[in-house]
């Protein structure tokens, strides 16, 4: 084998398995030797033996026979005696499921494959960890196989209904991504791990099912409302990169409301409810936008193309400011309260402007007080 740490994965075509290695065959000191139902024998038990880590997630979970469940027991049964032919000690990573403290063949058979791994330690003086996973879910994950998250996304991001038999119905999830930096870690330093042990593989949410298709299906809207999900909840975090990745390839782009006037163009980009909104423009040579000011809210003006001046002045004592700015150099400008402010094109070509205002625009309060900067009274 590739010089590095050996880490062998089984069910490497798996969902979970297809992220990790993705991840695993990235990082220069490990060599990523994976494993399918499509490896010879040979190839399976040379891995194997000559793995240090061995990260088990091979498994039967919807069988078409509940005997066909017990294939589960059988693969570590013949991980485990490989390894004992060959005297091999590598650390054994196995993902188990939460259903193996409960009475269901599924469950059996996770759990009669926990018990012959811990045989294998107390034989051997190997080294094992089981966790008990959850329902994982995120990207590539199989619709109407793998995860609920999964078939909800799959069916909501193409317009087709989903199917709800309880809405209260409880689940316990795990982020894929989560599950595969758990499983780096213990791949990087499998040196710390002794013996038989069971360990958490957090963090994990519990939610409902309803819940579940109340936030997804609320996530096609935000494309017109323009305003993002709580990011601030890291499971709605999870759902909505996992919700993108369900999109058809035809649907990645979508447009703009753009309002154009003799000054050039307006669009909205973003909006939120803990910060603020953003907007782009364009504006014509010549053109001058704002004299205004604002009481509370702030701004920070971002010129992406071309040349322009930035006037300030403060409201109640006449000081005034200005910038020039060219969109080569991204410097920001902040916009604060009690300054009236305008921003002129001075370039021979449409100024591109990124605007941020720290509250979404409110026609019932929109504190925006017309206000020329230049103050011919002066």
């Amino acid at each position: 084998m590739a010089a590095g740490t050996s880490i062998c994965v089984t069910g490497s075509k798996g969902f979970i398995g297809k992220n990790l290695c993705q991840v695993l065959s990235s990082i220069s000191q490990l060599c990523v030797c994976p494993l399918d139902h499509d490896s010879s024998s040979e190839v399976i038990a040379e891995a194997l033996s000559g793995a240090r880590v061995i990260i088990h997630l091979a498994g039967i979970n919807r069988p078409t026979d509940p005997k066909g469940f017990q294939a589960n027991a059988e693969l570590m049964r013949t991980i485990c005696a490989v390894l004992q032919e060959a005297r091999a000690k590598p650390l054994v990573v196995f993902a188990s499921s939460t259903q193996a403290a409960l009475d269901n063949p599924y469950g059996d058979s996770k759990r009669a494959a926990e018990e012959l791994l811990k045989e294998w330690v107390d034989q051997s003086g190997g080294s094992a960890v089981v966790l008990r996973l959850p329902n994982v879910f995120g990207k590539w994950a199989r619709p109407e196989y793998n995860s609920a998250v999964a078939t909800f996304c799959y069916n909501i991001a193409r317009g087709l209904p989903i199917r709800i038999d309880d809405p209260s119905r409880s689940l316990d999830l795990l982020y894929i991504d989560d599950l595969v930096q758990r499983l780096t870690e213990i791949c990087l330093k499998p040196d710390i791990i002794r013996g038989f042990s069971f360990q958490e593989a957090a963090p994990s949410y519990n939610t409902t099912v309803g819940f579940l298709a109340e936030t997804i299906r609320a996530f096609p809207d935000l494309r017109s409302t323009l305003t993002l999900p709580d990011f601030g909840d890291p499971l709605v975090k999870a759902l909505y990169s996992t919700y993108l990745s369900y999109l058809p390839t035809d649907r990645f782009a979508y447009q703009l409301v753009r309002r154009e006037d003799p000054r050039g163009a307006l669009a909205e980009f973003l909006r939120t409810k803990e910060a603020g909104q953003i907007f782009v423009s364009r504006t014509r040579p010549g053109i001058t936008r704002g004299n205004h000011f604002h009481h509370s809210k702030v701004e920070k003006f971002l010129v992406l193309e071309g040349t322009a001046l930035i006037r300030f002045r403060h409201v109640a004592t006449s000081e005034t400011a200005s910038y020039t700015v060219d969109g080569k150099d991204f410097k920001v400008v902040d916009i604060p309260p009690g300054y009236t402010h305008s921003i002129e094109n001075q370039g021979k070509s449409d100024l591109v402007t990124l605007f941020w205002a720290n509250e979404p625009f409110d026609p019932a309060r929109p504190d925006t007080i017309p206000c020329e900067v230049i103050n011919d009274e002066a």
